[in-house]
């Protein structure tokens, strides 16, 4: 491999000489050998984003100058269309609040500039990733908006649209469900009747509430660090910077980011990013239920609950034939898993922040990013390949109806409670029907007990409560 010779503030180091990026970006991928795992492309993008406004708002002020300036943007704009991926290879785990990345981009972005005016990468003389890319900023304040922007976007285009299919197919399903009754149950034993319709119409709700929240929390991540760079101080900026940047990042996203009120506690607290870590993990009980119940009720096909049969995706084992496991389920519960100590993480960093600045911001957006991903991914699979084709399983469910003890629950308000609950265990120990040992026992006439423990009348009975 042939190399170039770069220098930094700690001497002379050699870069591959077709490298984009530089020194700082080589030293910390010597430094920080660690997982194999960079920052994701959706970060990389906000980031290029956030450098192009940057330097809009620098040329706009007259700080920067038109023709180096005007590099810098189009080779933000090659990044954000996916160009040079390769060359963003800094290890997630490594030191300070996200300098590495920072420094990373700042150096691809300059040397490519360098390129497009026509000079050879390593010439900072033509563009420098300091006094020119990162001209007006810091890390402090770029990552944090980094996090901001990224996290908004993606919820955007990923994690919304993914929900909102999901709650889509599930009222479907509580529609088509909607008059097939069922024995609901409580702590894992039979309780009174309830339609699946009513039971899919709490699983709509759960992910409509979670929704809601996730969009609450978006709001926000509006507030804008720009301009606050060195712990919140604005040293290093124009005049009018703050709102220039902010009205370039906006434009170019059509996202309407707001200066922070409070330049501190925006630079020295993830309060932002903590309520979006909440709405995610609320996120993920919500779907970690469903699919639990999900794979309770299609459980069997002979010794489970059996009450709905799941759509087959895969062989379920190795061993024994024809045996289909809950697969899209069990994934689900991975992923929402996964999320849950991904929050836990986001919490225990935002509690380490120390004084004016947050150190683990490269983590902080690491996780947000990964969480968003995994869920919307997970959600769209499960959309596809398990709930659209749930079917109920009538023979086994209508069964069980004819056998659940819990419809003597209506027989209370005619014979009390104590002698309700006499037949209903007596129908249990003879494995007989609720109306046939009420029959035996001549509680009431035939016709109100044929009325009152239908389970069809007993849903219809409920429904006109409402």
């Amino acid at each position: 491999m042939r190399y170039r010779t770069e220098s930094d503030i700690l001497g002379k180091i050699n870069v591959p000489s077709d490298a984009y990026y530089g020194a700082e970006t080589e030293r910390a991928k010597q430094n920080f050998p660690i997982s194999g795992l960079v920052e994701m492309p959706e970060i990389i993008k906000s980031y290029a984003i956030i450098k192009r406004s940057a330097a809009k708002a620098n040329m706009k002020l007259g700080v920067l100058d038109t023709r180096r300036g005007g590099a810098i943007v189009s080779a933000c704009d090659e990044i954000i269309d996916g160009k040079f991926a390769d060359q963003f290879i800094v290890d997630v785990y490594q030191a300070g609040a996200g300098t590495s990345i920072n420094m990373n981009l700042n150096e691809v972005i300059a040397n490519r500039a360098i390129e497009i005016l026509g000079g050879k990468k390593g010439n900072y003389k033509i563009v420098h990733p300091n006094d020119h890319v990162n001209m007006s900023q810091s890390t402090n304040d770029t990552f944090h908006m980094n996090i901001h922007l990224s996290s908004y976007i993606a919820i955007n285009e990923y994690l919304i649209p993914a929900l909102s299919k999901l709650e889509g197919a599930l009222k479907k399903k509580s529609i088509e469900f909607k008059n097939a009754l069922k024995i609901g149950r409580t702590h894992l034993q039979d309780a009174v009747p309830i339609t699946f319709g009513e039971e899919f119409s709490g699983y709509v709700g759960a992910i409509s509430a979670v929704k809601k929240r996730l969009v609450e929390a978006q709001k926000l991540l509006l507030e804008s660090p720009m301009g606050g760079t060195a712990i919140g101080t604005g040293e290093n900026t124009p005049k009018g910077y703050k709102e220039e940047v902010i009205r370039q990042i906006n434009a170019y996203t059509k996202i309407n980011f707001h200066k922070s009120s409070y330049m501190f506690k925006t630079m020295s607290t993830q309060l932002e990013e903590m309520a979006l870590s909440d709405a995610l993990y609320d996120t993920a009980v919500a779907l970690d239920k469903i699919a639990n119940d999900l794979r309770l009720m299609g459980s069997g096909p002979i010794a489970g609950f059996a009450d709905l049969i799941l759509p087959p995706v895969q062989p379920g084992s190795s061993i024994m034939p024809g045996k289909i496991n809950p697969s899209m389920m069990e994934m689900m519960n991975m992923v929402c898993f996964q999320v849950m100590g991904n929050c836990s993480i986001i919490d225990r960093c935002a509690d380490y922040g120390q004084l004016e600045l947050n150190i683990y911001m490269v983590l902080i957006a690491h996780e947000l990013m990964f969480s968003i991903k995994i869920l919307s991914n997970g959600i769209n699979a499960f959309t596809k390949r398990a709930i659209l084709g749930l079917k109920i399983n009538f023979k086994r469910v209508n069964a069980n109806l004819n056998r659940d003890m819990s419809l003597a629950t209506a027989l209370s308000p005619y014979i009390g409670y104590a002698k309700a609950a006499h037949v209903a265990r007596r129908a249990f120990i003879e494995d007989k029907s609720v109306k046939d040992v009420a029959i035996e026992m001549h509680i009431l006439d035939k016709k109100l007990l044929d009325k009152i423990l239908d389970p069809k009348n007993f849903a219809i009975k409920k429904s006109r409560r409402k």
